[in-house]
């Protein structure tokens, strides 16, 4: 393994119905459910123009269609590598994971950004809910949309998470063998921070105490029938804020980062979603992944001891951990700090 300074056995039945689509899918194909897409470009970013864009949907194994937006680069010709992007938790295809995927095709690769179960514009209700397990299962669906794809080559698919699902990432990459080459960007461990809190800061008793608090919700849920939202991003902010709060703020609540969509631009997940973080650790086999792995992180990114004891746990000469100076958690959702070029040299690696 390395360290550079700047710079989920699935079987043949665990298969899923899919679609490649346009914008418009019918409920009676495949038993997906018809989802609104948007054809409007509504993204937080600047549409290219070297790239085609347009919409497709999906299913994961658990039924729920994912709405995604397709990359390919203008002119390309012939089948082609392809890699899926998902993240930041709580966001949408039309914020970061779009501008990475959009990037990433303007460099040669097909590409979608996806939203996961529950969220934006992908099926699935209660909507707003969070899952391990099935948020894992999504990019094993998008690899089996890519896989299946005519313009794609099924030996040479990628993954790319951001944030919670820089975690996710690296569980489907534990999990689905199809996965050549995984890159987790500014990596949350949802598991770890939901039972630990941030920093490792709570014990048992305190985790307990946030059970008893969760399932006193759950009941409260039940009997109303509805779900209580955990809030997004805190606006106004208080004055003691922590500094990664802010720059959530920044991102999330400023014309920078906002989307009517989007969970932490607005009222967050359903708070009951924790609980299932807590009980089951996405990270129990990372260190089994014998594809290639990079992890990016900011140097001064409240999050970075994610990556760094991740990689301690990962095994073989195809992993990195890349540490950006300068650079805090949200600086790796939309900024220049983003090392594309490093990331465009490692799917060309280990996609070919």
């Amino acid at each position: 393994m390395k360290t550079t300074g700047k710079s989920l056995a699935v079987t043949a039945a665990c298969s899923v119905m899919m679609m490649a689509g346009c914008s418009v899918n019918n409920e009676g194909q495949d038993n997906m459910e018809t989802l609104g897409l948007t054809q409007e470009w509504d993204k937080v970013f600047p549409e290219s123009d070297k790239v085609e864009h347009s919409k497709a949907v999906f299913r994961n194994r658990y039924g729920i269609t994912l709405a995604a937006d397709v990359y390919i680069p203008a002119g390309a010709s012939g089948k082609l590598p392809a890699i899926a992007v998902c993240g930041p938790f709580g966001a949408v295809k039309e914020q970061s994971s779009g501008l990475y995927a959009q990037t990433l095709a303007e460099m040669g690769f097909m590409t979608i950004a996806f939203d996961p179960s529950y969220t934006g514009e992908s099926g699935g209700e209660p909507r707003y809910v969070a899952s391990p397990d099935i948020n894992t299962e999504d990019f094993c669906a998008a690899v089996d949309f890519l896989s299946t794809h005519e313009r794609v080559d099924p030996e040479k698919i990628g993954i790319l998470g951001i944030c919670g699902w820089g975690g996710m990432a690296l569980n489907a990459a534990a999990i689905d063998t199809r996965i050549k080459a995984t890159v987790a960007s500014t990596m949350y461990d949802m598991s770890r921070v939901n039972a630990n809190g941030y920093f490792d800061s709570m014990d048992e008793d305190a985790r307990y105490e946030l059970r008893r608090q969760l399932n006193r919700q759950r009941t409260e849920d039940a009997r109303t029938g509805t779900y209580r939202r955990a809030g997004g991003v805190a606006d106004p902010l208080p004055e003691d804020a922590p500094q990664f709060v802010k720059d959530y703020h920044a991102y999330y609540k400023t014309p920078r980062g906002y989307h009517k969509r989007s969970l932490n631009s607005n009222e967050g997940w359903n708070m009951t979603s924790s609980l299932s973080f807590i009980n089951m650790p996405i990270l129990s086999y990372c260190s089994e992944i014998r594809s290639a792995v990079l992890l990016v992180h900011g140097e001064k990114a409240h999050s970075r001891y994610f990556s760094e004891d991740t990689f301690k746990r990962l095994k073989g000469d195809n992993k990195e951990l890349m540490i950006i100076p300068g650079a805090n958690h949200t600086d790796l959702y939309d900024t220049d700090k983003i090392p594309f070029a490093h990331i465009r040299d490692f799917f060309s690696t280990y996609l070919k």
